[in-house]
């Protein structure tokens, strides 16, 4: 029961949120210089004065544009809840017919990446911690220095140097075969073939930063009273390590898992933009460019969105690592 309260009122919590930042974002909206009525039919064009004249009033009144703001506002939010972003206009058409195949590119990407990453570091974390000081801890130390400070395109440039160029294993740029017909499992290696390089770069560059937070969160679980009295008591290491001191470290490492998960399509944009992934980053960068501002707000609530949902993640996994955590919410 305690448990049901917990989440509801996280859930609740979640949707306010979400609905202060919507205004926030619809405001912002009206805001923004310039006619949104003539970039809805594309400028003048040449045509007529009497059809552009024509064509700009119905521009107005299916925008909403001659309403009250506050009635524009729940037009907006009516068509955003049924999936109803409204058209491109530099793609002239659905919104989510332009941003459904990049987002899925990116998810993609982003969540093999992160899959790879948490599977790669959090043991290595782990083990790094357990030998402190001692040779296997020295290197991961360097290895890991090297992953937190070079960016994401010197890793893009040596991967493309070595796995394309020099001994010519994987393509250099794209999502799949142009052209290429075959079995759902053919399609589905093709694919992952084109998805090697910048899948690469994107574990690479991330097991600096997450494998020392884990060692980190490790060692501070370690020097802990509770793990000098296991080991007094004769318990063999592993248990002492992963029954004792990982279990009781799994709160910070929580917090990096679903902060990863909130920055899911942000984290990724340099190596789709390098390899022509094409992610959603792209997409969101050419509508501010052009001023496509229905894209680049579908694209903005999104990732509002999945930040709340990471965050409501965390708060559930937090309640299940440490059941005290309900008790003081």
């Amino acid at each position: 029961m305690a448990m049901t309260r917990y989440l509801l009122k996280r859930l609740v919590y979640m949707i306010f949120v979400l609905f202060c930042v919507s205004i926030i974002l619809f405001i912002i909206y009206s805001l923004t210089p310039g006619d949104r009525a003539l970039l809805y039919i594309g400028g003048s064009g040449g045509m007529r004065p009497e059809i552009f004249q024509m064509m700009y009033e119905r521009a107005v009144q299916e925008l909403g544009l001659d309403r009250p703001m506050i009635i524009q506002y729940f037009m907006w939010m009516k068509n955003v809840v049924t999936l109803d972003f409204g058209r491109s206009m530099t793609y002239q058409t659905s919104v989510i017919n332009v941003i459904a195949p990049p987002m899925a590119n990116t998810l993609r990407l982003n969540l093999f990446g992160l899959a790879f990453t948490f599977a790669i570091t959090i043991p290595l974390g782990i083990i790094s911690a357990a030998r402190k000081g001692k040779i296997f801890d020295n290197v991961i130390q360097v290895v890991t220095i090297l992953g937190y400070s070079l960016p994401n395109f010197i890793f893009c440039l040596i991967f493309i140097a070595l796995f394309s160029v020099h001994w010519n294993l994987f393509p250099v740029a794209g999502t799949f075969t142009i052209g290429f017909e075959g079995t759902p499992f053919e399609m589905f290696m093709d694919r992952m073939w084109y998805m090697a390089l910048p899948l690469g770069v994107f574990v690479f560059s991330s097991l600096g930063a997450y494998t020392r937070y884990v060692r980190a969160a490790m060692i501070d679980a370690l020097r802990m009273d509770y793990i000098r009295t296991a080991r007094a008591k004769g318990l063999r290491e592993k248990v002492v390590i992963y029954s004792h001191a990982f279990r009781n470290s799994l709160i910070p490492v929580v917090t990096i898992v679903a902060g990863a998960l909130g920055s899911i399509f942000g984290g990724s944009m340099i190596i789709e933009t390098i390899f022509s992934w094409g992610g959603v980053g792209r997409y969101m960068f050419d509508a501010l460019m052009q001023r496509d501002f229905n894209i680049s707000f579908a694209v903005t609530l999104f990732y509002v969105l999945l930040t709340l949902i990471s965050n409501f993640i965390m708060d559930i996994s937090y309640s299940l690592v440490d059941p005290r955590v309900k008790a003081i919410s």
